[in-house]
């Protein structure tokens, strides 16, 4: 696990796993100040890792074809999420940020409506925690892994069979300890659909024990225990 910078200020964190080329997961806050900003493209190697162990995508996109669509450059923390802030965004265009994702009715589609639901979520006067992830199997599962070959690139790519999304709002006394908090999930299968976002709202109970990874592990416990058992993309939105 690392962690990029803006100054003082924690850009995000992940967890690169370079057996598969693919971070697990990107953690990061979300708050207004970073967003609104206009896109700007970098794309690079994460300095902080040998190029022997990403995939190229500096040089380009994959060059694959899904169907009569592409795979995309996708982003697991946005461009948009960053794009106030010129260092962060460029971190956002590391390699270890992006995995194959199909272009048309996924990552220029539902993903990319989640991804701007996500944004206008952002509590007016506090912050957002964010959690994105891409999985190749469940807990106990078989998936079969679909490998592409990037026209930059001798290794193989792999492509993640799930996408997901955790999402966290606190509300804090005036010392500033966490009373209570509202959690939700999404969960989607790397396939195109016309389907709405809120079609794959789900628990980040049910997340967790898909991935079999703990998140918001810094909630009191008893916090945590409710409010990851929510579902409802309304009740998360009117916390």
């Amino acid at each position: 696990m690392d962690s990029f910078h803006a100054g003082q200020n924690r850009n995000y964190s992940y967890l690169y796993d370079s057996s598969l080329y693919t971070s697990l997961w990107v953690a990061y806050p979300l708050y207004a100040a970073t967003t609104g900003g206009t896109r700007t493209e970098s794309w690079a190697a994460n300095p902080n890792i040998s190029e022997s162990e990403q995939i190229n995508t500096w040089k380009g996109s994959y060059g694959v074809s899904y169907g009569t669509t592409l795979y995309a450059r996708g982003h697991q923390i946005p461009d948009a999420d960053r794009s106030a802030n010129s260092t962060m965004q460029a971190q956002t265009y590391y390699a270890t940020n992006l995995t194959p994702q199909i272009q048309d009715k996924f990552n220029g589609g539902v993903w990319m409506n989640l991804e701007d639901a996500v944004r206008k979520a952002i509590p007016a006067s506090d912050t957002l925690y964010v959690a994105t992830g891409a999985a190749f199997r469940t807990v106990g599962g078989g998936e079969t892994i679909t490998y592409i070959q990037p026209q930059h690139d001798t290794k193989k790519a792999p492509v993640p069979n799930y996408y997901y999304k955790v999402l966290l709002k606190v509300k804090r006394d005036s010392n500033g300890t966490v009373t209570s908090a509202s959690t939700i999930g999404f969960w989607l299968k790397h396939e195109q659909t016309t389907q709405s976002y809120t079609e794959f709202a789900v628990s980040v109970e049910e997340i967790e024990a898909k991935t079999g990874h703990n998140f918001f592990a810094n909630l009191p416990t008893a916090v945590a225990t409710e409010a990851e058992k929510n579902s409802s993309w309304t009740t998360f939105q009117n916390f």
